[in-house]
């Protein structure tokens, strides 16, 4: 792991986190070892990286603080639906940069976004991508590649059109 991706996996573990999804410690203190033996600087990364088990309790605050110092801290919208449209951004973005699998990233927003956000029209491309990789089997005459390049260029438009922003309130 480079310098650059170190800080990269405390961004994302930020957002995550930010946007509601569970990250364990483990995931914490390791994400601050990788970022430690990279090159990292932080008062506090030290501290993170070298938790053991038992005090793991203390990950999650020490990460903040980690993040805090390093100016990476993350705040979604306060409004929920704001933050239900930068979430969709955010996975749309992972999807795009191939971080996250487009099945996975399309069954996200369908799951987690879509539905609260009342299905708008702007999701459904990426909703409709998520239904058929969701039930897609090999007797379609559609590869499952060509579904997932689908959902990256259906992620892609989404990004350029930056739906969500006029109408956050």
């Amino acid at each position: 792991m480079t310098h650059d991706e170190a800080l990269k996996q405390l961004s994302h573990l930020a957002r995550e986190r930010a946007f509601g999804r569970h990250v364990g410690s483990d995931r914490l203190i390791q994400a601050g070892l990788d970022a430690l033996i990279t090159g990292v600087e932080s008062p506090s990364l030290a501290m993170l990286a070298g938790l053991l088990r038992s005090e793991e309790p203390e990950a999650p605050e020490l990460f903040d603080q980690v993040l805090e110092e390093l100016g990476f801290a993350f705040r979604p919208p306060a409004d929920p639906r704001a933050a239900k449209w930068a979430m969709a951004h955010w996975i749309a973005g992972q999807i795009v940069d191939g971080s996250l699998d487009p099945a996975t990233g399309t069954h996200l927003i369908w799951a987690d976004i879509a539905y609260d956000l009342g299905y708008p029209e702007d999701l459904e491309p990426l909703v409709h991508c998520a239904h058929n990789l969701d039930g897609w089997d090999e007797t379609w005459g559609v590869s499952r590649e060509e579904l997932n390049q689908e959902a990256v260029e259906a992620a892609n438009q989404f990004l350029s059109k930056r739906p969500g922003y006029d109408d956050q309130h």
